[in-house]
């Protein structure tokens, strides 16, 4: 496997100590070889202390100082070294006050829940803090006990039981996918998760502060792809973005998140919060194989669509690769989910808490997990979906927003396919249209890479080659309503995946093109986080 680089929404390099002599400072590394053993001996032959076996990509995590960085580097085998990276979760409180769980309402999956589409003999994995052992999540919608297994990739040990989420991030996507209403706490079905009915298994990669390490991320990954079958993965929620700092096949958490793709798990990616800018997809939402989500709102008016508008906060595309994202949007906008009130986020914000168990909270973090419960629906359904039948079933159901004249409201870059639509995604038969044109396998062997149809005209205008009308506008203005609407029809012209090898002559019009020969360097000091703090919207 060849070069990788790093990105998280939102990841900062890990602060390396500047100790003399030159043999004491120390430094958090990724090697990377042919396999995971063949690193792993050239870090011992080194001297190094090897802190994590990353066996996805072939690689391990270790600490070394700077004489060993160097012996390193003149070791037979040693394909790349990478400076470790720091990962932060953050998330958003809601303003306003607390409301029902609207959101599955609003995107069809409460009728799917009365039809006994509950998302029952699926498995979701949801890489974050951890989460919170309330009922409505421990049990699902029949009242047994769905939480499979927790893996704590930070320490490499079970997930403890115990106080497992002080950060209150992961609780609170949890619950949005999954949180079931016959727990006890309450026989109201507004307070229903998208999947009521599906098991989950928690990967704790981010600390109480929201804070982790690619090392860490990365080994959580391996550790799903590694029990998928055993536990009977099929999704993997991933409310995470950092900015992109080199192409997608660059970077080693990106390779994971393909090897798992790969491996036939659904991975659900959020956007970032870092929009409304063009090309601030993150990592790993940049991949394009991947479910990239933004995120809509409401204006705090569920029950009037007419001025449903895409959130400011939500990043959009194209991809430095030029591919469209993000795919879809979904509800991303004050809310509420599980929370218990003296974790870090519900501490810092106590007025966006019920002083019991709700939070809300705005982010593509909790879009994205409205996905994830979806495609939890969707595999119910239809367990012999490939991850790319999911993601084209998704896109084809999606509900764009237009304007007046039946034109799109906002660019694809902005809300890719449209708004999530549960109900239309179960019933769409389309299983040809995504990731045509893109081989995983290849990309992954550096055989080849791949980009997408978007480029740059003379004046900056971003658009897909070969289409009209759907350029990015910097004249948008925020404020105006929307109807989602199902009467836009794609133009047949469109395939959202349709993909070109990749050439070195490929170049935006202004000169931004990743270098061949970027590497990672220990004075990157990048920041980033599980989805930036954004206002409530």
């Amino acid at each position: 496997m060849a070069g990788l680089a790093l990105a998280a929404c939102a990841i900062a390099m890990l602060g390396l100590a500047q100790e003399t002599p030159q043999e004491q400072t120390s430094h958090s590394m990724i090697v990377q070889a042919a396999d995971a053993e063949q690193a792993a001996e050239a870090v011992r032959t080194a001297g190094g202390t090897i802190t994590h076996e990353l066996g996805i990509i072939d690689a391990v995590a270790a600490r070394l100082s700077e004489s060993q960085v160097e012996r390193l580097a003149g070791t037979s085998g040693v394909i790349r070294t990478y400076a470790d990276s720091n990962v932060e979760v953050a998330g958003k409180p809601g303003g306003g006050g607390i409301v029902d769980s609207f959101y599955a309402k609003h995107v069809g999956a409460r009728s799917l829940h009365a039809e006994g589409t509950d998302g029952s003999g699926v498995t979701i994995a949801v890489l974050d803090t951890g989460f919170w052992q309330h009922q409505a999540i421990l049990d699902d919608a029949d009242g047994n006990e769905r939480a499979i297994a927790g893996y704590d990739a930070i320490n490499d040990s079970p997930i403890s039981k115990r106080n497992a989420d002080w950060s209150g991030h992961g609780t609170h996507v949890t619950s949005i996918a999954l949180s079931s209403e016959n727990s006890g706490t309450t026989t109201d079905p507004k307070f229903n998760g998208i999947a009521p009915g599906a098991s989950f298994v928690a990967v704790r990669a981010f600390n109480s502060d929201g804070a982790g390490t690619y090392a860490s991320v990365i080994r959580g990954i391996d550790w799903v792809v590694a029990n998928k079958d055993v536990h009977g993965i099929r999704v993997l929620n991933m409310s995470f973005s950092a900015p992109a700092q080199s192409h997608y096949w660059d970077d080693p958490l990106n390779q994971a998140v393909m090897r798992a793709w790969q491996e036939g798990i659904v991975v659900v990616a959020s956007a970032g919060n870092t929009g409304p800018d063009a090309m601030t997809i993150g990592v790993p939402g940049n991949v394009p194989y991947v479910i990239t989500v933004g995120a809509m709102t409401d204006n705090y008016t569920p029950q009037d669509p007419s001025d449903d508008v895409l959130a400011s906060f939500s990043s959009t595309g194209p991809t430095v690769e030029g591919f469209v994202k993000p795919e879809i949007v979904a509800p991303g906008g004050h809310m509420l989910g599980l929370m218990r009130n003296s974790t870090v986020i519900a501490s810092q914000h106590p007025e966006f808490h019920d002083s019991t168990q709700y939070f809300s909270m705005s982010g593509t973090s909790q879009a994205a997990a409205v996905v994830t419960g979806i495609v939890a629906l969707m595999l119910q359904q239809e367990p012999f979906l490939t991850p790319d039948d999911v993601k084209c079933k998704l896109m084809s159901s999606a509900r764009p927003a237009v304007d007046d004249n039946g034109q799109l409201a906002y660019s694809v870059f902005q809300q890719g396919a449209g708004v999530v639509d549960a109900h239309g995604a179960i019933n769409a038969t389309d299983l040809t249209c995504a990731n045509n044109g893109l081989d995983v396998a290849k990309d992954l062997a550096d055989v080849q890479h791949y980009r997408g149809k978007a480029n740059r005209d003379e004046n900056g205008a971003y658009y897909i080659e070969g289409l009209s009308g759907y350029m990015w506008s910097d004249g948008y203005m925020w404020s105006d309503g929307y109807m989602w609407s199902d009467a836009f029809i794609w133009s047949d012209a469109f395939i959202w995946s349709d993909a070109f090898i990749w050439s070195d002559a490929f170049m935006w019009s202004d000169g931004y093109m990743w270098s061949d020969a970027f590497i990672w360097s220990d004075s990157l000091t990048e920041s980033a986080s599980i989805n930036v703090w954004v206002e409530q919207q």
